[in-house]
């Protein structure tokens, strides 16, 4: 398969919805190849401007580099370049640069860059982490600004100036005053992607900052609310958004805050209450327990018929 330019990558997700399959894992917590491929078949059918498979919401943290390999691959294959694929990659320099190249080679468009494992460190640091991987494949790279790997518009700056396979910028941080400084200093050089839990919630101020885009874990479930609601944020039509914020965001936010790492469980539980099940989440993260569940499957059943249909 053809490399994808980079450029073209980044114009393409930035262009509509981007979402993060879960990863599909059986009872004994293995890899469930054949649902997995079936539910990616099944969000690529809803539109998506682009797909991140074994990203945050599909797992990274809790796969071996063997499985995001298979995952990524499985993914590559069930899309079949309809839509650019992006895989992750990260932890340590040499793990990240490693799992950049299996990207490469399993044919993904593109990599998403999470944070370094652990340590905080200074700008020079994460400059040569992130150059680092930028240099190791042809891809283009989307550098994930979160947790303890946040850089600052200069050192952003300078690493698009060596780099030009570095194309996109994803946002997990929500600090304005350091999004509006990085888009007022780089423009249109990045394609910005909102990053945030829940990015629904942030999507519409996000976007007078030139970030067209975002990363929508309901979409495992709701892809005809998750569509809806972004193609009423493009529109700016802020009477609609905040109707979805009020109806099923803020809610379903209040389920997810109920436990540490509900982030991603609740994205499993979700698939499961629309009669898609994925399989557990793997430890540490927990499922949620069966009151929290109910508390999710009644708020999907007050969704308007035509946004909750699973199928």
């Amino acid at each position: 398969m053809a490399l994808m330019h980079p450029n073209d990558m980044a114009k393409t997700i930035g262009s509509g919805l981007l979402s993060f399959p879960v990863t599909h894992f059986k009872s004994d917590f293995t890899y469930d190849a054949t649902p997995y491929r079936e539910h990616v078949g099944w969000m690529l059918s809803h539109g998506p401007a682009g797909l991140f498979a074994a990203g945050g919401t599909g797992e990274f943290f809790n796969l071996s580099a063997s499985e995001i390999a298979m995952v990524v691959k499985d993914a590559v294959e069930e899309v079949g370049g309809k839509v650019p694929v992006i895989a992750p990659c990260g932890m340590a320099t040499a793990i990240a640069k490693e799992l950049a190249q299996s990207a490469e080679a399993g044919g993904a468009d593109g990599l998403l860059l999470l944070p370094n494992y652990l340590v905080n460190s200074e700008q020079a640091g994460l400059a040569a982490h992130i150059e680092a991987v930028c240099k190791s494949t042809k891809l283009g790279v989307i550098v994930y600004n979160r947790d303890n790997a946040i850089l600052n518009e200069d050192t952003l700056a300078g690493l698009c100036d060596r780099n030009p396979n570095l194309v996109g910028f994803k946002d997990g941080v929500g600090d304005i005053e350091l999004m509006t400084r990085i888009y007022a200093k780089l423009g249109d050089r990045l394609t910005y992607v909102g990053g945030l839990p829940t990015a629904e919630t942030f999507a519409l101020p996000y976007l007078e900052m030139g970030v067209t885009t975002y990363s929508s874990a309901i979409f495992n479930f709701v892809p005809e609310f998750a569509n809806d609601f972004y193609q009423a944020v493009r529109a700016k039509d802020a009477a609609k958004v905040y109707q979805g914020l009020r109806d099923f965001v803020l809610p379903y936010i209040a389920i997810r805050n109920r436990k540490k790492g509900y982030a991603v469980s609740i994205v499993k539980a979700g698939c499961t209450a629309v009669g898609r099940p994925t399989g557990p989440v793997r430890a540490p993260l927990t499922d949620l327990d069966a009151a929290e569940m109910d508390m999710l499957k009644a708020l999907i059943a007050k969704l308007p018929k035509d946004v909750a249909k699973a199928a």
